[in-house]
């Protein structure tokens, strides 16, 4: 099967093009982070009274909220400049995931196939993933100067898939040539992807609880906790679909659904993670700390799974790294 080099050539441009607008996206995001004032709730409905009994409109932008109360209630905000920047960093963030649904169709074009078919697809499916669910969290929860440390974990991976796991567009190998491709795989990459989102948040949930300083730039600690949660439930059946539908198509190729590979084995535990976590969510005792901490785990299995067992520990799996 003929490869479109072209297609191929311009997709690897729209890739690091996607990588320098994320780049620079987070770094708009930092200054909104560093230097944005956030404005109490309790400040924003004062502010509103104040409006209506003078006549004036209702606020309607939402406005995240912390623990920072350290703020004027008159005159020109704090910090709006930063804030513009964390705008413009959503608005980079949103461009950064258009050019990188934009490399991942070349790419499949080209190739004439998904372009999930190797580590170097997979881990940009993974990344795009991420971005897009912490846009749709970005749009319930007004806390877009965190993007920073999303983007952070999004640029590393997507920096090591361009120079490390880099492969040439190719036909996938005659193992890897079934319609289990489009539907394992991407159940597996999109859960995955999700999952990246609260595992960053559990982080800055245990931050927030700590006596470090950049703590008070961080939301309410209920916030962080509800965007994990909500975001790991919305990701842990879809990852659970892709567990099964990968136990169905080792059955039809290897004759049994199960073989205890080490990628099995590991997905395996990543999956009692996220039920652990989602089981001590649910159970007050275990709420906060502990909870945080066993996403943090569950993450940490994923881009474990992800990196050491598909390019180093021999199995099943092993055509996935070409």
């Amino acid at each position: 099967m003929p490869v479109n080099e072209t297609l191929s050539t311009y997709s690897d441009w729209c890739y690091g093009a996607a990588v320098g607008v994320y780049v620079l996206a987070m770094l708009f995001s930092l200054i909104d982070q560093a230097f944005g004032r956030r404005v109490p709730k309790a400040v924003r409905r004062a502010r509103e009274r104040e409006l209506v009994g003078a006549g004036g409109p209702v606020l309607t932008e939402d406005v995240p909220v912390t623990d920072d109360t350290d703020v004027r209630t008159d005159g020109p905000e704090p910090g709006e400049r930063a804030r513009r920047l964390g705008r413009m960093s959503v608005a980079l963030t949103v461009l950064g995931a258009t050019l990188h649904l934009v490399a991942l169709v070349m790419r499949g074009v080209a190739t004439e196939r998904v372009p999930w078919g190797n580590m170097y697809e997979f881990g940009a499916t993974l990344c795009l993933v991420a971005v897009i669910t912490w846009l749709v969290v970005l749009r319930r929860f007004p806390i877009q100067h965190l993007s920073v440390w999303v983007l952070l974990p999004v640029i590393a991976l997507m920096f090591l898939g361009g120079v490390v796991l880099y492969s040439d567009a190719a036909p996938v190998q005659p193992a890897l040539q079934s319609y289990w491709l489009v539907i394992h795989v991407f159940s597996i990459a999109l859960g995955s992807g999700m999952v990246l989102v609260p595992g960053v948040v559990s982080v800055l949930y245990l931050v927030k609880n700590s006596r470090l300083r950049v703590a008070d730039r961080l939301p309410s600690a209920d916030v962080l906790d509800r965007v994990a949660y909500r975001t790991t439930v919305l990701a842990f059946p879809i990852f659970t679909a892709g567990v099964i539908f990968g136990a169905i198509w080792a059955e039809s190729a290897w004759g049994r659904f199960w073989d205890w590979d080490p990628k099995e084995t590991v997905s395996f535990v990543a999956w009692i993670v996220y039920a652990a976590y989602l089981h001590a969510r649910a159970v007050a005792g275990w709420r906060g700390k502990p909870a945080a901490m066993i996403n943090i785990a569950g993450m940490a299995t994923m881009i474990f799974n992800l990196f050491f067992i598909n390019l180093v520990v021999a199995g099943l799996h092993s055509y996935a790294g070409g």
